[in-house]
């Protein structure tokens, strides 16, 4: 167990350190001068000149890179020379926001999926699982950012049923007072339940959009395991013991299958936390997406380079934690077991 632990930390270690690498060297073949576009078109050469020098662009790759890492060891991201704040600062801001809308995505696609895969494979009837199978084709294929515009243009603008791109509460309503940065966390908190409602009724649309892909894949990879479980031995024999259909499903089927959605879940929660770029712009989302998508037409390096650092980082930890309870839970997934 533990050396299955250290040597998954240590791939991890890697990976983030690739990440790290990868982030840098990408950033910096990308054509454009990033301080001209910081400057502005007005800007005169030596004011450019000047900003390139500070910003660290007229040395070398190497010494760049050593200069970056360094700053992150010691708790620095760099800079923002497009917002003139620190980066610490700007995910500081940004990140709960980001949080508050992935967490409850994926509650959204982890419920949804378990629910209408279970459904299907329960019923064992085939309209229900061509429907499910078509429903997932159709939301893998669907573009988010298109959906969240046809989202926003039927319930906010048509029917009103949910609000447009506002933000993370109704204009003229004061944020809660800041204890997890979680709006409706925090509202509630407070006692403030009129506040709380306002923030999940701000949140709703925008998580369902940016679940509907994981959703997609989740129901999938559930159906298939639920599919398989059922020919199993174990299950054979509950029923030979005379368990009815539903205990036997509910009992043994279900929670066998749950396991395949713990790993693929957890990756999903870490690319919902830094993937949801688009449709956080469209719906006016003030989270770490939006941020990256305004850093990215600005070439502000020290804000991508931050996020894509986080997105390794996430993946990384996630999926750490995602294996050792695994690990804990079913020994067969640990090295060397038979």
């Amino acid at each position: 167990m533990l050396s299955t632990i250290l040597r998954r930390v240590g791939i991890s270690l890697a990976t983030i350190f690739g990440a790290s690498v990868f982030a840098f060297i990408l950033l910096r073949v990308v054509p454009g001068d990033p301080a001209r576009a910081i400057a502005g078109d007005m800007a005169t050469e030596d004011a450019v000149a000047a900003l390139r020098a500070d910003m660290g662009l007229d040395q070398n790759l190497f010494v760049q890179y050593w200069r970056y890492m360094r700053a992150v060891f010691t708790g620095d991201l760099g800079f923002s020379y497009s917002t003139g704040g620190t980066v610490n600062s700007l995910l500081g801001d940004r990140l709960p926001a980001t949080i508050e809308l992935g967490v409850l995505a994926v509650i959204f696609a982890i419920g949804t999926a378990v629910l209408f895969a279970s459904l299907a494979v329960y019923s064992n009837s085939r309209w229900a699982d061509r429907l499910l199978r078509t429903a997932s084709s159709l939301a893998m294929g669907s573009p988010p950012f298109w959906i969240a515009l046809l989202a926003l243009m039927v319930f906010a603008v048509q029917f009103g049923v949910f609000p447009g791109p506002e933000g993370r509460l109704s204009p003229g309503l004061v944020p809660p007072a800041d204890i997890t940065g979680l709006y409706s966390v925090d509202a509630l908190l407070a006692g403030n339940i009129p506040l709380m409602f306002n923030a999940l009724w701000h949140l709703v649309l925008p998580a369902a959009i940016i679940s509907i892909g994981p959703f997609a894949f989740l129901s999938r990879l559930y159906r298939s395991q639920l599919r398989s479980t059922r020919r199993e031995t174990f299950v054979m024999v509950a029923r030979s013991h005379g368990l009815t259909k539903f205990p036997v499903f509910n009992r043994h089927i279900a929670p066998h299958g749950l396991l395949s959605i713990l790993p693929a879940g957890s990756l999903l929660f870490a690319d919902l936390l830094t993937g949801s770029l688009l449709v956080e712009k469209v719906f006016g989302w003030p989270g770490i997406g939006s941020m990256t998508a305004d850093a990215i037409i600005q070439k502000d390096f020290a804000v991508v380079q931050a996020v894509l650092l986080l997105a390794a980082v996430l993946y990384v930890v996630v999926s750490l934690l995602a294996d050792v309870i695994l690990t804990t839970v079913d020994p067969r997934t640990r090295v060397g077991a038979r």
